[in-house]
């Protein structure tokens, strides 16, 4: 019995000195040392995640997408249940700390933009290893069969950088922090998002239902791209979006171009009149109104923008540009104007499909970015005067057989238009962040007063009682939305050691 008790003191005292250890080491060094031995595994998590096809409004595919997160978070120690509003499924998952530990809530999206597979350099929903991002014309495609991966390398799939992989990054944190002995007293909630990519129409109602879940001391958003310096950012705010399809009108039936042209209205004509006159010849908006109730940017604001590195000649070289839209104006202060972007146009075949037609219609969709200040209906009623100053006839229907087709506008805001969101720059929370995530190493945290994305962070700001704050994780050069789509690996794996490092450092500021 003697001999048994001395034992049972000698693991207790061993147990003792390994989380003595386990505490003392880094948090970031924990993490790194597990995704290095860990690599294969967790890369291969990520592609099982990829390899699910995440478009919004495929409810079959979104459930699986759900169910495939709970089974994940599941092995972590999170409980989780999957709510609906009447659109496509959140996942609501919560790891307990003890009850005085603080509380930090994630934010992320597993949603992706529709593809068009064919534009793609490898299948969207097959996950390829790339040497680099494919647009580059020395990239090559890789095998999977490897031992261990260049951080370089990079994930191609719908979603890779926007935005599965927060929920493998943070769970291998997670992993790292429970194998070293190192997890701190915090809880984790998530609240997973599966249609941010067409505006999180039903999230008002998932609020509703789950905003006591979600109570916490502090929200992070884990969305969006890395500063184009590749330097770690903590963003503070996003712009807001709305959507309005134009729709011109000409003849009720296609002509000839030859036998009409000159003589019938061409609503292609009319429709590229009012988008031109939207800005002036230097890129600045015109919509009288439009910027009446814009926040004013401050001079704490004005100074964190100034003490970012500038990118601006970088960026045109790699894009191939001469200037940028407003001359001399650089990127992180252009985003926060309000802005009018063209986003497409349609009336009538181009190329091969191109034929001699005057078109009954023409259309284009504008995304409408918001900051401070701004609302939808109010961007919406300046545009809608715009118009009629031009002297057409604004409705959100087409024209009526008795009146002229020519002078109407068919004007829709697609529903989902949301506020922009900023938290203050001189908030204790950022000060917070800022010195854990410096203690990351390397160079110090860039503070980004906002970014030019949109999330519906403005529902949570009504909603929740805390202070929010943007962490993102992807490369800059993730082609975001579009075709070849991707993660540089080295982001996977930053984000592991990041995630780390603020689960550690929140636990230790305390609620």
């Amino acid at each position: 019995m003697k001999q048994t008790h001395s034992t049972v003191r000698f693991f207790i005292f061993l147990g003792l000195v390994v989380s003595s250890l386990a505490q003392a080491k880094n948090a970031v060094d924990i993490a790194r040392d597990h995704h290095q031995k860990n690599a294969v595994r967790i890369v291969s998590e990520f592609r099982d995640f990829l390899a699910i096809p995440n478009v919004a409004s495929d409810l079959g595919n979104m459930m699986d997408n759900a169910a495939f997160i709970e089974a994940y978070v599941g092995r972590r120690g999170f409980t989780s249940k999957v709510v609906t509003a009447g659109g496509a499924p959140y996942v609501i998952a919560e790891k307990a700390g003890s009850a005085s530990a603080p509380t930090v809530l994630v934010y992320a999206h597993f949603d992706g933009q529709p593809v068009i597979p064919s534009q793609w350099s490898s299948p969207p929903f097959e996950p390829t290893l790339w040497t680099d991002n494919p647009l580059q014309a020395d990239a090559r495609s890789l095998s999977w069969d490897q031992e261990q991966f260049d951080p370089s390398w990079r994930v191609v799939a719908r979603s890779a950088g926007d935005d599965k992989a927060p929920v493998i990054a943070l769970m291998a944190a997670i992993d790292a922090l429970e194998a070293a002995g190192a997890m701190p007293d915090i809880t984790v909630k998530l609240i997973l998002d599966g249609e941010e990519e067409r505006g999180s129409p039903t999230l008002a109602g998932i609020l509703e239902q789950v905003a006591d879940d979600l109570v916490a001391d502090i929200m992070l958003f884990c969305d969006g791209p890395m500063h184009q310096s590749g330097r770690r950012q903590l963003v503070l705010g996003v712009r807001g979006s709305m959507t309005v399809d134009l729709k011109t009108f000409g003849p009720n039936r296609p002509l000839h171009s030859g036998h009409y042209g000159n003589w019938a209205p061409n609503p292609n004509e009319t429709l590229m009149r009012l988008l031109l006159s939207l800005k002036d010849d230097s890129g600045r908006v015109t919509v009288q109104g439009y910027s009446n109730s814009v926040t004013p940017v401050s001079e704490l604001e004005s100074t964190a923008v100034a003490a970012m590195p500038s990118v601006d000649a970088i960026l045109k070289s790699e894009l191939g540009l001469g200037d940028n839209e407003v001359e001399g104006e650089r990127l992180e202060a252009a985003i926060m104007r309000p802005a009018i972007v063209v986003r497409g146009i349609s009336g009538g075949g181009v190329g091969d499909k191109a034929r001699n037609i005057i078109e009954p219609y023409a259309e284009a969709s504008l995304n409408l970015r918001l900051v401070p200040g701004q609302s939808p209906p109010a961007l919406l009623a300046a545009l809608k005067a715009h118009f009629e100053g031009m002297g057409m006839v604004v409705s959100d229907t087409s024209p009526s057989p008795e009146n002229a087709r020519e002078r109407h506008l068919q004007m829709v805001a697609r529903p989902g238009g949301y506020r922009a969101f900023r938290t203050a720059i001189d908030a204790d929370v950022v000060g917070d962040l800022k010195v854990i995530l410096d203690g990351l190493g390397d160079q110090e945290t860039l503070i980004t007063p906002t970014m030019g994305g949109s999330l519906p962070i403005y529902l949570f700001e009504d909603n929740l009682n805390a202070p929010i704050v943007i962490l993102p994780v992807a490369n800059h050069d993730n082609n975001q939305h579009g075709r070849d789509e991707n993660l540089r690996l080295r982001n996977l794996f930053d984000a592991i050691e990041m995630y780390a490092k603020v689960l550690s450092g929140l636990a230790d500021k305390g609620p």
